[in-house]
């Protein structure tokens, strides 16, 4: 969104930016490629290794260290999904162990890491952890600095901090300053690389199975006598999902191509892979193919009806539109213009159409709380039709107030929750129904990053507004480089509060908190775009994920368990 000084120029953007002509895939059918055969030679070789290799994680786990250093590489390789029952069983463990005497107090390497695993996993461990390793004025110890894997561990672990947690600014401010000076003497390759990767893509804040792909390439050289065999296997189990996330990929073409949207409404944005790509990188669970497939459907209602809001409907028309929404009425729509009968027509049977797979599942109809999402977020978007036509410019807090609404995060959270099914209550419906803090902080961080860059949109007139032309004009005496570290600190204290949240999330399950934390996740690769207005980072992502496989330098047979 944009603002100018006399009007409001633009409306909302959809939980994904536009992908560039580059990826602007019309029929994705004809990008994938053909499955590798061997892909499906090696399923009951991978299954057996994977057997075999649970063994061994279950005999290393016992090692305090060494389980820690397994469960970083099994997360890090990104097939984690495989071995949730042993990472817990060790973790129970770890956590006894942090809440007693922190394990081997005075190793850095180890108390960060077993901080970091645990709190990814929901465990609280206070920071005071930490406290150990200052010296008397409060400071970090000097020679630390001479334990380049502490340090790194020590900036991951500091990603996990909520607000009030000085002691982690006061980490990440330590290490990155000690990285930085690292990476500035030209080490060997790799570990420069290891260095940079940590500052830039600190696992916390990173989607593991992009980030997978250099270490499944990587010549490791490790004492570790299972690394290397872990490696060929995620290497496998990489190509594996690669191969069900184009099956996915093709059914959603083929249900957007028979659900006939495209030609009914001819400014209809007909991008079913970019749709599909926000449900691939939230819903990570191989296992959860039906639900990434479902998700990927109210998310294109998501962008078609954005467009209706900023570019196509006069506003008595929005006014309208809105209360058939607000009251699931069709018959309210009689005096609207075709094409946002047939909108809503869709709309309702989507929702009807999940609704009805999650109750025969779950046995819980989601219905009313699909319903009450949708309606929330037309009000936000009519919100910003009415600063449009009016011409008002809103106080940067009403803007962003609004604006977590109108990214539509909520519709995609509000969807996944219902489709995971676990944890279907009253109790945790009507915190849904009522925008959780795992929600809330989520949307901020999107909108914020979406505002820093302030990008023009694909097929739409106009700009964008944002929050930094909100408060500059609040504030005419602030520069514009000030707001912006404004908003930065504004998405670093958003993300404290998503750590909060997802730390203090009961009764919350868990794996709707990692939802919501890969969506956060993702964001920078929604919005990082260069100077032709592209999205490198998420154009890479897509190609790395989805159509490069990982070629296997050795016939995996041929390794042997140590």
């Amino acid at each position: 969104m944009a603002l100018s000084s006399k009007v409001f120029l633009s409306t909302t953007n959809a939980p994904i930016p536009i992908i560039r002509n580059s990826l602007n895939i019309k029929n994705p059918n004809q990008l994938i490629p053909s499955i590798p055969l061997e892909h499906f030679d090696y399923r009951s070789e991978h299954a057996n290794k994977l057997e075999a290799f649970k063994r061994i994680f279950r005999e290393v786990g016992e090692d305090h260290f060494e389980g820690l250093a397994m469960i970083d590489a099994i997360q890090r390789l990104g097939i984690d999904h495989h071995f949730q029952f042993e990472i817990e069983n060790v973790l129970q463990k770890q956590y006894i162990l942090a809440c007693t005497n922190g394990g081997h107090n005075h190793d850095l390497h180890e108390a960060a890491l077993r901080f970091r695993l645990l709190r990814q996993e929901g465990y609280f461990v206070p920071a005071g952890v930490f406290n150990r390793f200052k010296d008397r004025k409060g400071s970090f110890r000097h020679e630390l600095s001479r334990d380049i894997k502490g340090v790194m561990e020590l900036y991951e672990a500091s990603e996990l901090g909520i607000n009030g947690e000085d002691i982690l600014d006061e980490a990440r401010e330590f290490s990155s300053q000690i990285l930085r000076e690292w990476g500035a003497a030209e080490v060997n390759h790799l570990s420069g690389k290891a260095i940079r990767d940590t500052l830039d893509k600190p696992y916390h804040k990173s989607l593991s199975r992009f980030t997978a792909r250099d270490l499944l390439t990587t010549n490791f050289q490790s004492t570790n006598g299972w690394i290397n065999i872990l490696q060929e296997l995620a290497k496998m189990d990489f190509n594996i999902v690669q191969s069900l996330h184009q099956n996915e990929i093709v059914r959603i073409s083929n249900w957007w191509k028979e659900l006939g949207l495209s030609k009914e409404l001819e400014f209809a944005r007909d991008q079913p892979l970019k749709w599909y790509i926000c449900s691939m990188a939230c819903l990570t669970d191989p296992s959860l193919s039906e639900e990434r497939i479902d998700l990927t459907k109210p998310i294109s209602l998501i962008y078609i009806i954005d467009d209706i809001f900023d570019v196509y409907g006069t506003l008595d028309e929005l006014t309208l539109f809105t209360q058939a929404v607000d009251g699931w009425d069709y018959a309210a729509t009689d005096p609207l213009p075709d094409y946002m009968k047939i909108c809503f027509k869709a709309l309702h049977d989507i929702t009807d159409e999940i609704s009805h797979k999650v109750y025969k599942k779950h046995g819980w109809n989601p219905v009313n709380s699909l319903r009450k999402a949708w309606a929330t977020l037309c009000r936000a978007f009519l919100v910003e039709a009415q600063w449009f036509s009016s011409g008002k410019m809103p106080k940067a807090k009403e803007y962003l107030d609004n604006g977590i609404i109108s990214s539509g995060v909520h519709i995609v959270l509000v969807h996944s929750f219902f489709l995971l099914g676990h944890g279907l209550n009253i109790q945790n419906v009507e915190l849904i129904d009522n925008d959780p803090g795992l929600i809330s902080s989520t949307a901020t961080i999107l909108r914020l990053w979406d505002d820093l860059g302030s990008a023009e949109d694909e097929n739409q007139d106009g700009r964008d507004g944002s929050y930094v032309d909100c408060y500059m004009k609040e504030h005419p005496d602030i520069g514009v480089e000030s707001v912006r570290q404004h908003v930065i600190q504004m998405i670093s204290n958003s993300w404290k509060d998503l750590n909060r949240e997802f730390l203090s999330r009961n009764p919350l399950p868990l794996s709707f908190a990692k939802a919501s934390l890969n969506i956060a996740r993702m964001v920078p690769l929604m919005y990082s775009y260069d100077e032709n207005q592209c999205l490198p980072s998420l154009e890479e992502y897509m190609k790395s994920v989805l159509y490069e496989n990982i070629p296997m330098k050795t016939p995996f047979r041929n390794a042997t368990l140590p």
